[in-house]
Formats: structure tokens, sequence, C-alpha cells
């Protein structure tokens, strides 16, 4: 395949995962009358059988096996896995909880604590212009917790957990869809042990509620992997700093849906707040955009 039909399969990669992640709200809302931890549950436990045929299709068991001959890269799983759940739960409680406006602030500051924890744990340096963007970011987010007398404690959970996350599998050497299945064979678990006790309770809505419900949660392992083999795709295909352009689409997607489709309010607060992280991030992209465009 050639360079330019390759960027364009990238592209259209990249386009569907950020996009799907932007507009999956919808979905999260759609089974809004089902408990935060029931759905999280769904998301791990139908994951697993879900990554283990992509694995199969992709005849990687054996990229597997080798990649989980590391105690290393176990270590590090066992790590990830605990951060990808919080932050899979924290963003359904926000979704479910009418906060995707916390949410969207969440990721639209991911990238700028990306370049923090590159500055405490890879010990990076910051440029100047990365200094003054992340100075904006800190804040809105002093904005918004003076104003409100609360700490966007979902938006920062949300960076903060998936910077982590990005950050420690970056490290690790394994392919992204079998670190996947590791991680949520490894919660499976505890996962599998609350829909028991819930269905002992009598409080499991799967298989209970209604035949829409059951499907909706049974598709939540799709929901959770497709969008990564398409992130995957387009990230062996694309230069970082597109991908880095790219990512801000899904949480421009979560703004609008917030605002436009489910009337979270927008207020003069709100605007102040994110127009310094969309400030930041500006400067951040300029900075990055000229970076790469050096020799």
């Amino acid at each position: 395949m050639s360079t330019s039909r390759e960027q364009k399969l990238g592209v259209s990669c990249a386009l569907a995962a950020y996009g799907f992640w932007g507009m999956v709200p919808i979905y999260f809302k759609s089974i809004g009358h089902v408990s935060p931890l029931e759905i999280l549950s769904h998301r791990v436990i139908w994951s697993v059988p879900l990554t283990a045929v992509l694995i199969a299709l992709a005849h990687d068991w054996l990229g597997l096996r080798r990649a989980l001959a590391s105690k290393e890269v176990w270590r590090t799983l066992l790590v990830t896995a605990l951060l990808v759940t919080i932050n899979w739960l924290i963003f359904i409680y926000a979704v479910n909880t009418d906060r995707i406006l916390q949410a969207s602030l969440g990721y639209y500051i991911n990238p700028l604590v990306n370049v923090l924890l590159g500055v405490v744990f890879l010990r990076e340096r910051l440029r100047p212009l990365q200094v003054v963007a992340v100075l904006f970011a800190a804040a809105g987010t002093a904005n918004i917790t003076i104003q409100f007398g609360r700490f966007p404690w979902i938006a920062l959970v949300l960076a903060f957990s998936f910077g982590t996350y990005g950050l420690l599998r970056k490290t690790v050497r394994i392919e992204a869809v079998n670190g996947l299945f590791v991680e949520t064979a490894l919660v499976c678990p505890i996962a599998l042990g609350y829909l028991i006790y819930l269905g002992i309770k009598g409080g499991l809505a799967f298989g209970n509620v209604d035949h829409q419900t059951t499907w909706l949660l049974f598709l939540a392992g799709a929901v959770t992997a497709f969008p990564l083999v398409w992130f995957t795709s387009a990230a062996r295909r694309l230069r970082y700093s597109t991908m880095g352009l790219l990512q801000y689409l899904a949480p421009s997607l979560m703004f609008l849906l917030a605002v436009f489709r489910y009337g979270e309010p927008f207020t003069l607060i709100n605007f102040i707040t994110f127009g310094c992280i969309w400030t930041g991030l500006a400067i951040f992209v300029v900075d990055s955009f000229y970076l790469n465009k050096g020799p």
C-alpha cells in the first residue's frame, strides 16, 4: 500500500476512534438506569472474550506469551489495570450524573498532564511555551475551584489516571489489544464476583430489566475494544503530532453533547475555565507544530 493510502487509512482510523470516544456518552446515557459499577463490570467481563478473539484473528498469541514472560510486564499491567478501571468508572459516573462537561474538561487537560508527567517521571524539560500552556490550564482549574467552591475532581482524576496509564503503557512492551486483554482479565474475577453478588441480592439489571438493556450491556466489550483497535491502527500509520491534533476531537464532541444535547449549564465561570484550557492547548499545539516542523 502506498504511503498516501496508508496515511489516509490512518486518518480514517483516528477519526473513527476519537469520534467514537467523543460520542460514547450517548451509549452510557442509554443505560443510565443501570448502576455505574454494574456497567463497569460488564465492560470488563465482555472485553475479555472479545479481545481474545481479536488476538486470535491477528495470530498474536505467541506475541502475548512472549510479552508475559517478563515479570516487569506483569507488574506494570497490574497497575495499568487498576488505573484504567478507575478511569472507566469515573467516566461512566460522570456521564450518568450529568457531568459530561467535567469529563470533557478532563480530556482537554490530559495532554498538558502528559507534559507534567514527562517532567516528573521522565525528567523531560519544559520549553517556555509549554510552561505557559500548563499555567493556563492551572489557571482554568483554579478558576472553577474558587468560583464554584468545588474541586473539579472528576476532570482531574480522568486526566491524571489516563495520563499515568498512557505513560506506563508507553514503557511496557506489549501490543495494545494484548495489553487490554490482560488488564481486563486481571479485573474480571472481581467484576464477575460483583455481578454474582448483585444477582443474589436481586439488584442485577442484566437479563432483568428489558431486552434493550441486556443487549446494550452485552455490547460493552465492543464499545471498549473496537475504538482501541482503530486507535492502534492509526498510531502505526500517522505521525505523533498528527495524532496529537486529532485527539481533541473526542473532548470537543463530548463538550457539544453536554451543552447542546443534554443541556448541561455552561455558565460564564465554565466559559472562563474552558477558555483558559483552550488557550493553553492552542499554545501547546503551536509549540508542538513548530518543534516537529524544525530540522
